[in-house]
């Protein structure tokens, strides 16, 4: 049998997790108060922070509430969450659920902006309690299917997009 010889910074790095996949769903309260708390701004800071951290993820917000599943190296992820605890732009931060999974979900995008819209009120409703989405009242497992198929609807709606904008041929296109 081989011997692997594993590097003096492979050797910590598996020994601090980093070979570990967690996946982190959390839900929280937009804090209307926060001036600073723009929410276009916030989320093109977490798209730049999850690229460089290896972070891969989707978030919902609805202009009261986030719901973010995110996914990265453990202690990456652990860090993620003391600073999330801390972030003064929202309030009432949840943890719905945390756990080391084998493969990404979100493998596709760093941070993607899933907003509820009017076409798809009844879809987030369908996996809530009340008249209004509100992820507080919702299990894990509604939360996890809201986040798939509202992800499902905006591949849809960009594969359609492209589709569109291939059909659209100059007029002298030849051909």
């Amino acid at each position: 049998m081989e011997s692997v010889d594993l590097s003096e910074s492979s050797r910590l790095k598996m020994l601090h997790g980093e070979h570990i996949i967690l996946r982190l769903t959390y839900i929280s309260r937009y804090n209307n108060n926060n001036l600073s708390g723009e929410v276009t701004r916030i989320l093109e800071e977490a798209q730049q922070n999850n690229e460089r951290n290896g972070i891969t993820g989707a978030l919902v917000f609805n202009h009261n509430y986030f719901l973010q599943s995110i996914e990265g190296a453990r202690p990456v992820i652990n860090g993620l969450l003391r600073k999330l605890v801390q972030d003064e732009r929202h309030h009432s931060l949840q943890v719905i659920e945390c756990r080391e999974v084998e493969q990404r979900h979100w493998s596709k995008w760093s941070m993607k902006y899933l907003i509820p819209s009017e076409e798809n009120k009844g879809l987030a409703l369908k996996f809530s309690t009340g008249s209004e989405f509100n992820p507080y009242l919702m299990s894990t497992n509604q939360i996890t299917m809201l986040i798939d198929r509202l992800s499902e609807l905006q591949e849809q709606q960009a594969k359609s997009d492209v589709q569109t904008i291939q059909k659209k041929k100059p007029w002298y296109d030849f051909s």
